[in-house]
């Protein structure tokens, strides 16, 4: 059995893009945007095309998670389409992943005042 459930895949000709509804089974809290597009690209073989997380959902009193993403081939199109939030959102959720645990910012490195002496 497997944990992607599929409740919608429907492609809409007048936006050029694939739209997909899924569930997955036991992720709920677990689950992050970046991971379930990896499993998505995985599962319905999107290589070199755009994955764009939608909307992930918890599901009160079960562990499913619910999502919808849209797939393009253009990202240009994309970003025509979309917010631009969205595509922050995943730039940041990107630099969060590429951050290695335990590093801090630049910014948040500060040094301590040094005394000066009399």
């Amino acid at each position: 059995m497997s944990m992607i459930e599929i409740t919608r895949d429907v492609k809409n000709p007048l936006l050029s893009r694939r739209e997909i509804t899924c569930n997955f089974k036991g992720l709920s809290g677990r689950l992050k945007k970046l991971e379930a597009v990896d499993m998505i690209s995985k599962k319905f073989n999107l290589e070199g095309k755009i994955v764009i997380p939608i909307l992930l959902k918890n599901e009160t009193g079960r562990p499913v998670v619910s999502g919808s993403f849209y797939v393009y081939e253009d990202e240009k199109l994309a970003k025509e389409h979309l917010k631009a939030a969205i595509f922050a959102r995943i730039e940041k959720a990107k630099g969060a992943v590429a951050k290695p645990e335990g590093a801090e910012s630049s910014a948040a490195q500060v040094e301590a005042p040094k005394e000066e002496s009399k």
